[in-house]
Protein backbone atom coordinates (compact mmCIF):
# COMPACT_ATOMS: atom_id res chain seq x y z
CA UNK A 1 0.00 0.00 0.00
CA UNK A 2 1.26 3.27 -0.93
CA UNK A 3 3.61 2.47 -3.41
CA UNK A 4 1.67 3.80 -6.43
CA UNK A 5 -0.56 6.60 -7.03
CA UNK A 6 -2.80 7.92 -9.74
CA UNK A 7 -2.99 11.52 -11.21
CA UNK A 8 -5.54 12.32 -13.89
CA UNK A 9 -3.99 13.92 -17.05
CA UNK A 10 -6.03 17.38 -17.84
CA UNK A 11 -7.18 18.95 -21.16
CA UNK A 12 -5.47 21.49 -23.35
CA UNK A 13 -6.91 24.58 -21.99
CA UNK A 14 -8.11 25.71 -25.85
CA UNK A 15 -10.83 22.76 -24.90
CA UNK A 16 -13.59 25.39 -23.27
CA UNK A 17 -16.21 26.75 -24.54
CA UNK A 18 -15.69 30.46 -23.41
CA UNK A 19 -12.39 30.59 -26.30
CA UNK A 20 -12.86 27.15 -28.52
CA UNK A 21 -12.69 29.18 -31.68
CA UNK A 22 -13.92 26.44 -33.74
CA UNK A 23 -17.42 27.24 -32.14
CA UNK A 24 -20.13 29.14 -33.80
CA UNK A 25 -21.48 30.47 -30.38
CA UNK A 26 -18.85 30.60 -27.65
CA UNK A 27 -20.54 30.02 -24.03
CA UNK A 28 -19.74 29.90 -20.68
CA UNK A 29 -22.33 28.07 -17.92
CA UNK A 30 -24.67 30.34 -17.17
CA UNK A 31 -25.54 30.63 -20.69
CA UNK A 32 -24.72 27.33 -22.21
CA UNK A 33 -28.75 26.87 -23.20
CA UNK A 34 -28.51 29.81 -25.57
CA UNK A 35 -24.85 28.33 -27.04
CA UNK A 36 -25.61 24.77 -27.26
CA UNK A 37 -28.77 25.78 -29.28
CA UNK A 38 -26.71 27.80 -32.02
CA UNK A 39 -23.68 25.33 -31.92
CA UNK A 40 -26.17 22.49 -32.41
CA UNK A 41 -28.10 23.58 -35.26
CA UNK A 42 -24.39 24.57 -37.14
CA UNK A 43 -23.58 20.60 -36.32
CA UNK A 44 -26.73 19.44 -37.52
CA UNK A 45 -26.51 20.85 -41.00
CA UNK A 46 -22.97 20.38 -41.18
CA UNK A 47 -23.42 16.25 -40.74
CA UNK A 48 -26.77 16.20 -42.42
CA UNK A 49 -28.70 15.57 -38.74
CA UNK A 50 -32.45 16.43 -38.98
CA UNK A 51 -31.95 20.50 -37.95
CA UNK A 52 -33.71 20.77 -34.36
CA UNK A 53 -31.74 22.44 -31.83
CA UNK A 54 -34.51 20.67 -29.21
CA UNK A 55 -33.29 17.33 -29.54
CA UNK A 56 -31.36 15.27 -27.17
CA UNK A 57 -28.08 14.58 -29.15
CA UNK A 58 -25.26 12.20 -27.73
CA UNK A 59 -22.06 12.53 -29.48
CA UNK A 60 -19.00 9.57 -30.05
CA UNK A 61 -15.82 11.47 -29.88
CA UNK A 62 -13.05 8.46 -29.95
CA UNK A 63 -11.78 6.38 -32.20
CA UNK A 64 -14.00 3.42 -33.18
CA UNK A 65 -11.67 0.75 -32.00
CA UNK A 66 -13.78 -1.89 -30.98
CA UNK A 67 -10.61 -3.80 -28.91
CA UNK A 68 -10.63 -0.69 -26.18
CA UNK A 69 -13.75 2.08 -26.59
CA UNK A 70 -16.73 -0.53 -26.68
CA UNK A 71 -17.83 0.48 -30.26
CA UNK A 72 -19.31 -2.87 -30.48
CA UNK A 73 -21.52 -2.13 -27.75
CA UNK A 74 -23.20 0.81 -29.41
CA UNK A 75 -23.61 -1.03 -32.55
CA UNK A 76 -25.21 -3.74 -30.73
CA UNK A 77 -27.92 -1.13 -29.62
CA UNK A 78 -28.16 1.36 -31.50
CA UNK A 79 -30.81 0.81 -33.87
CA UNK A 80 -32.88 -0.14 -30.73
CA UNK A 81 -32.40 3.08 -28.81
CA UNK A 82 -33.06 5.24 -31.76
CA UNK A 83 -36.12 3.32 -32.39
CA UNK A 84 -37.33 3.52 -28.62
CA UNK A 85 -36.75 7.25 -28.03
CA UNK A 86 -38.00 8.11 -31.81
CA UNK A 87 -40.33 10.64 -30.88
CA UNK A 88 -38.17 12.43 -28.88
CA UNK A 89 -35.35 12.89 -32.21
CA UNK A 90 -32.84 11.30 -30.95
CA UNK A 91 -29.84 11.63 -32.51
CA UNK A 92 -25.56 9.94 -32.82
CA UNK A 93 -23.24 11.55 -34.23
CA UNK A 94 -20.16 10.02 -34.66
CA UNK A 95 -16.52 12.06 -35.62
CA UNK A 96 -14.08 9.40 -35.37
CA UNK A 97 -11.83 7.45 -37.12
CA UNK A 98 -11.33 3.53 -37.46
CA UNK A 99 -12.59 0.19 -38.03
CA UNK A 100 -16.36 0.79 -36.95
CA UNK A 101 -16.92 3.35 -39.06
CA UNK A 102 -18.25 1.13 -41.55
CA UNK A 103 -20.35 -1.04 -39.48
CA UNK A 104 -21.88 2.27 -38.14
CA UNK A 105 -22.73 3.61 -42.17
CA UNK A 106 -24.32 0.18 -42.82
CA UNK A 107 -26.12 -0.32 -39.59
CA UNK A 108 -27.28 3.36 -41.28
CA UNK A 109 -28.29 2.05 -44.20
CA UNK A 110 -29.90 -0.93 -43.85
CA UNK A 111 -32.60 0.63 -41.18
CA UNK A 112 -32.92 4.06 -42.78
CA UNK A 113 -31.49 6.05 -39.84
CA UNK A 114 -29.96 9.25 -42.11
CA UNK A 115 -30.88 12.48 -40.47
CA UNK A 116 -31.26 10.82 -37.11
CA UNK A 117 -27.19 9.36 -37.27
CA UNK A 118 -24.75 10.42 -38.63
CA UNK A 119 -21.07 9.13 -39.16
CA UNK A 120 -18.08 11.71 -40.80
CA UNK A 121 -14.32 10.84 -40.60
CA UNK A 122 -12.17 12.95 -37.61
CA UNK A 123 -11.73 16.43 -37.93
CA UNK A 124 -10.59 18.54 -35.16
CA UNK A 125 -12.95 21.43 -35.68
CA UNK A 126 -16.03 19.45 -36.00
CA UNK A 127 -14.95 17.55 -32.99
CA UNK A 128 -14.87 20.60 -30.83
CA UNK A 129 -17.77 21.68 -32.61
CA UNK A 130 -19.25 18.30 -31.37
CA UNK A 131 -18.63 18.78 -27.77
CA UNK A 132 -20.89 21.94 -28.06
CA UNK A 133 -23.68 20.83 -30.06
CA UNK A 134 -23.97 17.80 -27.71
CA UNK A 135 -26.00 16.60 -24.66
CA UNK A 136 -24.35 13.58 -24.15
CA UNK A 137 -20.60 11.99 -24.66
CA UNK A 138 -20.51 8.19 -25.77
CA UNK A 139 -17.24 6.99 -23.54
CA UNK A 140 -18.48 3.04 -22.95
CA UNK A 141 -14.68 1.80 -22.82
CA UNK A 142 -13.79 -1.54 -22.21
CA UNK A 143 -10.58 -0.05 -20.08
CA UNK A 144 -9.76 3.36 -20.16
CA UNK A 145 -6.35 4.42 -18.04
CA UNK A 146 -7.20 7.69 -17.69
CA UNK A 147 -9.51 9.33 -20.54
CA UNK A 148 -9.92 13.01 -21.64
CA UNK A 149 -13.26 13.34 -23.76
CA UNK A 150 -15.39 13.07 -20.44
CA UNK A 151 -13.78 15.67 -18.87
CA UNK A 152 -14.15 17.85 -22.43
CA UNK A 153 -17.69 16.54 -22.57
CA UNK A 154 -18.21 18.00 -19.19
CA UNK A 155 -16.73 21.19 -19.77
CA UNK A 156 -18.91 21.92 -23.03
CA UNK A 157 -21.96 20.93 -20.68
CA UNK A 158 -22.42 17.38 -22.33
CA UNK A 159 -22.88 15.08 -20.06
CA UNK A 160 -20.24 11.49 -19.90
CA UNK A 161 -22.43 8.13 -20.46
CA UNK A 162 -19.53 5.55 -19.34
CA UNK A 163 -18.82 2.17 -18.36
CA UNK A 164 -17.63 2.34 -14.93
CA UNK A 165 -13.75 1.68 -15.55
CA UNK A 166 -10.28 3.19 -14.50
CA UNK A 167 -10.20 7.03 -15.05
CA UNK A 168 -13.69 6.87 -15.91
CA UNK A 169 -14.87 5.64 -12.64
CA UNK A 170 -12.26 8.42 -11.19
CA UNK A 171 -13.74 11.46 -12.83
CA UNK A 172 -17.59 10.62 -13.57
CA UNK A 173 -19.95 10.23 -10.46
CA UNK A 174 -23.97 9.26 -11.12
CA UNK A 175 -25.97 11.94 -11.34
CA UNK A 176 -28.17 12.71 -8.95
CA UNK A 177 -30.30 15.70 -9.75
CA UNK A 178 -32.27 16.07 -6.64
CA UNK A 179 -29.36 16.30 -4.28
CA UNK A 180 -27.33 18.47 -6.79
CA UNK A 181 -24.46 15.41 -6.91
CA UNK A 182 -22.70 13.57 -9.44
CA UNK A 183 -22.06 14.54 -13.39
CA UNK A 184 -23.04 11.25 -15.88
CA UNK A 185 -23.96 8.44 -16.02
CA UNK A 186 -22.28 4.89 -15.57
CA UNK A 187 -23.18 0.86 -16.24
CA UNK A 188 -21.13 -1.65 -14.32
CA UNK A 189 -21.59 -4.20 -16.60
CA UNK A 190 -19.99 -4.71 -19.68
CA UNK A 191 -22.39 -5.57 -22.43
CA UNK A 192 -25.33 -3.99 -24.33
CA UNK A 193 -27.97 -3.56 -21.74
CA UNK A 194 -25.47 -2.06 -19.79
CA UNK A 195 -24.70 0.50 -22.48
CA UNK A 196 -28.70 0.62 -22.42
CA UNK A 197 -29.54 0.89 -19.33
CA UNK A 198 -26.87 4.21 -18.87
CA UNK A 199 -28.24 6.04 -21.77
CA UNK A 200 -31.80 5.46 -20.76
CA UNK A 201 -30.84 7.20 -17.08
CA UNK A 202 -29.39 9.90 -19.80
CA UNK A 203 -32.84 10.52 -21.42
CA UNK A 204 -34.29 10.43 -17.83
CA UNK A 205 -32.70 13.26 -17.37
CA UNK A 206 -32.84 15.31 -20.89
CA UNK A 207 -36.64 14.84 -19.87
CA UNK A 208 -36.92 16.66 -16.64
CA UNK A 209 -38.10 20.11 -16.66
CA UNK A 210 -35.81 22.58 -18.49
CA UNK A 211 -34.99 24.90 -15.38
CA UNK A 212 -33.82 22.00 -13.53
CA UNK A 213 -31.83 20.10 -16.20
CA UNK A 214 -29.69 23.40 -17.25
CA UNK A 215 -29.28 23.98 -13.28
CA UNK A 216 -27.38 20.81 -13.10
CA UNK A 217 -25.23 21.27 -16.53
CA UNK A 218 -24.10 24.60 -15.22
CA UNK A 219 -22.99 23.46 -11.98
CA UNK A 220 -21.42 20.36 -13.90
CA UNK A 221 -19.76 23.22 -16.07
CA UNK A 222 -18.18 25.07 -13.47
CA UNK A 223 -17.20 21.74 -11.49
CA UNK A 224 -15.04 20.79 -14.31
CA UNK A 225 -13.83 23.54 -15.40
CA UNK A 226 -12.17 23.78 -11.83
CA UNK A 227 -11.50 20.54 -11.40
CA UNK A 228 -9.75 18.93 -14.87
CA UNK A 229 -6.49 21.57 -15.01
CA UNK A 230 -3.08 21.40 -15.80
CA UNK A 231 -2.59 23.47 -13.13
CA UNK A 232 -4.44 20.86 -11.09
CA UNK A 233 -2.19 17.96 -12.37
CA UNK A 234 0.82 19.89 -11.71
CA UNK A 235 -0.37 20.83 -7.84
CA UNK A 236 -0.72 16.76 -7.24
CA UNK A 237 2.35 15.98 -9.14
CA UNK A 238 4.23 18.70 -7.18
CA UNK A 239 2.03 17.21 -3.93
CA UNK A 240 3.67 14.02 -4.71
CA UNK A 241 7.32 14.98 -5.33
CA UNK A 242 6.82 16.42 -1.73
CA UNK A 243 5.56 13.49 0.08
CA UNK A 244 8.43 11.19 -1.39
CA UNK A 245 11.32 13.99 -0.70
CA UNK A 246 10.23 14.92 2.52
CA UNK A 247 10.93 18.44 1.78
CA UNK A 248 9.16 21.41 -0.19
CA UNK A 249 10.54 21.45 -3.83
CA UNK A 250 10.42 25.21 -3.52
CA UNK A 251 12.34 26.78 -0.42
Amino acid sequence: AGCAAGILNAPDPSYHPVRDEALVSRYGPERHPEGKRENKLAFQRTLGLEVNPDVPLFFWPSRLDPVQKGCDLLAHVLYEVVSAYWHDGLQVAFVANGPYARVFSEIVAFHGLHGRVAVHPFREDLSRLGYAAADFVLMPSKFEPCGLPQMVGMIYGALPVVHDTGGLHDTVEPLDPARGQGNGFRFEVYDPPGLRWAIDRAMDFYRLPPAARFREVRRIMAEAAGRFTHAETARRYIELYERMLARPLVE
